[in-house]
């Protein structure tokens, strides 16, 4: 840590982590620690929670402005939901350059990074928030402390950094929800900004947070419950290039990919290898609860589908072997053989594509608990692009709960 103050902290610290947490005031004692665990139910005039998932995280799904000169509420909280370990819930900043903050999560834990005039660090703390619970944090203001509190536990205790908000020199702080107001790469320790969570019921230093006018209206509702998983809505797709996954063994060549299938609606493509041209030399069709394997235009094969047991697919040099639990079929490739599918390797358009195929008119719906290629899981956070209204990390606990993603 590096620190140009006491504590590797600064006075700036003070106002920027104030502003952090979203929703929901929680009582304290007089001393002014957390004092409530429970979490409160959701009332029906309660504004409804807002899902942080927009796109790659390059969309804040709300913007909030202060003038410091007017803050008179020293403490903020909400409550907090994922299945994600890693993404932003809040940016902010006074100017970009050399005066702005991060809340995130690291391998599930929260995580503060900070760059100004006096302090410039990382710094982790508290426990594990991925587990798909409802947490409760705050921030607030102790004399000249700043405390962290999750689930009604201090977790991190900033001495020495508080100083007046008023005496600024430039007393306006923005605030972005679920996103960067600058390239990932400027942060000090970088992390994938996009974050599959919930945040709902609180206060802002008294104020409310209001969606941006941009956000879209179709991002899925945090009412619904969910499990760890990948949930791809009716009609969207994410793309994989080839030469940024698990490659194919070399001798005999062979590849293969591995799906965990938990839910199925509708009709439509699964999966294809191809390129943005041509994206389906090789595909799997859902239809009637079962799996369709084409290679491009020529006849396929279908095996019915056995939700819960993985599905596989291994291409060889001649043929594709489709297979779940004791059910294997094996389709023969035509003359020329894998040759045209093995160049998909070789250039650059080459993609892996999930969901709807561009232009598709499609009905599917699934869940997969796993994607797997070469027996390495796939991240989509590191997809090359993908529909934002996919849920990265979450799928809706029974068939038919969250596949309309409109409010």
């Amino acid at each position: 840590m590096k620190s140009g103050g006491p504590l590797a902290t600064s006075r700036l610290l003070l106002p920027l982590l104030l502003l952090l947490p979203l929703l929901l005031q929680l009582p304290h004692t007089h001393q002014g620690r957390p004092l409530r665990h429970t979490l409160p139910t959701q009332r029906a005039q309660d504004p409804p929670a807002v899902h942080l998932g927009n796109g790659l995280g390059q969309q804040p799904v709300a913007v909030t402005t202060f003038d410091l000169t007017k803050i008179s509420k020293t403490s903020s909280s909400f409550e907090f939901r994922t299945w994600d370990p890693e993404g932003v819930i809040f940016y902010g900043d006074t100017n970009p350059e050399d005066d702005w903050f991060m809340l995130g999560l690291r391998d599930g834990r929260p995580e503060i990074q900070m760059h100004n005039q006096w302090a410039r660090f990382t710094v982790g703390a508290g426990p594990r928030l991925d587990d798909g619970r409802w947490h409760q944090v705050e921030l607030k203001m102790d004399g000249d402390s700043v405390l962290l509190g999750v689930d009604g536990k201090e977790v991190l205790h900033l001495r020495q950094v508080s100083g007046p908000l008023d005496t600024k020199v430039q007393p306006i702080l923005r605030i972005a929800l679920g996103a960067l107001l600058f390239p990932a790469s400027n942060l000090r320790f970088p992390l994938v900004p996009a974050l599959d969570g919930c945040l709902r019921q609180g206060t802002w230093l008294g104020k409310q947070i209001q969606t941006s006018a941009s956000t879209p209206a179709n991002l899925r509702s945090c009412d619904v419950e969910s499990q760890p998983g990948i949930f791809f809505p009716a009609g969207t797709h994410a793309e994989f290039s080839l030469q940024d996954i698990p490659q194919p063994h070399a001798e005999p060549w062979a590849f293969s990919l591995d799906l965990g299938l938990e839910l199925v609606a509708g009709s439509g493509h699964l999966l294809a290898l191809g390129t943005p041209e041509n994206p389906s030399w090789l595909s799997l069709h859902l239809q009637d609860q079962k799996v369709v394997l084409s290679p491009g235009s020529g006849q396929g094969l279908a095996l019915p589908l056995v939700l819960g047991l993985p599905l596989q697919v291994t291409l060889g040099v001649s043929r594709v072997v489709l297979s779940q639990g004791l059910k294997t079929e094996v389709l023969a490739l035509p003359s020329l053989g894998l040759g045209p599918i093995l160049n998909l390797w070789a250039q650059p358009q080459g993609r892996l594509f999930l969901g709807a195929l561009p232009g598709e008119d499609s009905s599917a719906s699934f869940c997969l608990n796993g994607l797997w290629a070469q027996g390495q899981r796939l991240d989509m956070d590191q997809a090359l692009n993908r529909s934002q209204d996919i849920w990265t990390h979450s799928c809706p606990r029974s068939p038919g709960n969250g596949t309309d993603t409109s409010h």
